[in-house]
């Protein structure tokens, strides 16, 4: 995966050790002297990296609801702090922890690495590959810390308790002992116990016992000294990367965007009006019909027939011009005329809504999805 112009030129030719998901496009970087973190252009910010180096005193971390603060102390040189999500804490934390300890000469250089780093209350314990490291304060990790090799190592228990667990490490003849809570005593005593096997080369916990029994009595039969003893060579150190991040889901919200008014009552009355007028003229036309026929059949049985079926051809050639009566098919082609035009304009105003809610629409989507970036960046520290 690429990384960010502005990120490749603060590594220059450093390797990353580690990277960390933050949110967004926000990620951490881990190398083995220094942590950068990268936030990408946002409302509240620019394009931006910060450099933290690993040669600390110490390493503290602030943890609150939503948001979490990793400092580094140099001593006189003052300190560092950074923000970041509450819930990408323990992926960043887990090598920022490794780069300090290796700054700090803690585990050695010829590729040591963190197995896990767990936080109980104000107690650090670590696991590596080739040790173990325990701190106890309200710091993550300062100078007052106490380191056991599992080179020094000769047994391994684990006594429960009602709320802890006791771990008993057994180093050079003489018992060190540590409780933690039994909500994480299974997984302390997997990794613990994982790690101290494969580095001994062993496959598990009786048989690391067996091991050291034989050559505690191959010394105690020897002649040569107790450090000539072979207590065999183990695989090559584990590498324990933290653990991945899950994609954080995108949250985009959409408006549906509103539907077209539909045609008003008024138009629909328009067109009742219009048809009922029709109905009325077409009665009428049917009148004159039939008195034209009445007309035509008295003419022929009187002797004024030929005058009378003359006035009624007549009349109908003036189109009743001058009777005071309109012609329905022009009453219906003027109702027909009118109820389009009105129609036409009603679906003129409803497409021109239909554009101005379309637009509004669309700028509330633009700002719900700016008020939904806004709120993540909150939430990423920044």
């Amino acid at each position: 995966m690429s990384q960010p112009e502005i990120v490749q030129s603060v590594l220059g030719e450093e390797d990353v050790v580690t990277r960390v998901h933050l949110g967004g496009e926000d990620e951490l970087f881990v190398t083995p002297t220094r942590t950068l973190v990268y936030r990408a252009e946002g409302l509240l910010s620019d394009e931006s990296v910060d450099e933290f180096s690993h040669a600390a005193e110490q390493l503290s971390v602030k943890e609150g609801r939503r948001k979490a603060k990793i400092s580094l102390d140099y001593g006189l040189d003052g300190s560092e702090t950074f923000s970041l999500s509450t819930k990408r804490l323990d992926d960043a934390l887990q090598p920022i922890v490794e780069g300090v300890l290796s700054a700090a000469g803690v585990t050695d250089e010829d590729g040591e690495r963190l197995v896990q780093a767990f936080r109980f209350s104000e107690l650090t314990f670590v696991i590596t590959d080739a040790r173990v490291v325990r701190h106890i304060g309200s710091a993550v990790w300062d100078e007052d810390y106490e380191a056991y090799r599992f080179a020094d190592v000769t047994d391994l228990e684990f006594e429960s308790g009602s709320v802890a667990t006791t771990v008993v490490l057994t180093v050079d003849g003489r018992q060190e002992r540590f409780k933690i809570p039994n909500e994480q005593a299974r997984l302390v005593r997997e990794k613990l116990a994982r790690a101290l096997c494969d580095y001994h080369g062993v496959g598990s916990l009786e048989e690391f016992r067996v091991q050291m029994e034989q050559a505690q009595a191959a010394a105690e039969g020897a002649d040569t000294e107790r450090d000539n003893t072979d207590f065999g060579a183990g695989p090559d150190p584990l590498s324990a990367n933290p653990g991945e991040l899950s994609d954080e889901p995108a949250n985009a919200t959409r408006s549906e965007d509103a539907a077209p008014a539909e045609p008003t009552q008024q138009a629909a009355r328009n067109q009742s009006t219009g048809s009922a007028e029709a109905a009325a003229a077409t009665g009428a036309v049917a009148e004159a019909k039939a008195a034209e026929a009445a007309t035509t059949q008295s003419a022929a049985e009187s002797p004024a027939a030929e005058q009378s079926s003359g006035n009624v051809a007549g009349a109908d050639d003036l189109g009743f011009e001058g009777s005071g009566f309109e012609s329905a098919a022009e009453s219906e082609a003027g109702d027909t005329a009118t109820a389009d035009a009105d129609y036409a304009a009603l679906a003129a105003e409803v497409e021109s809504l239909r554009e101005v809610v379309e637009a509004q629409s669309e700028q509330i989507r633009h700002q719900q999805e700016l008020v939904e970036q806004l709120i993540e960046e909150l939430r990423r520290g920044r």
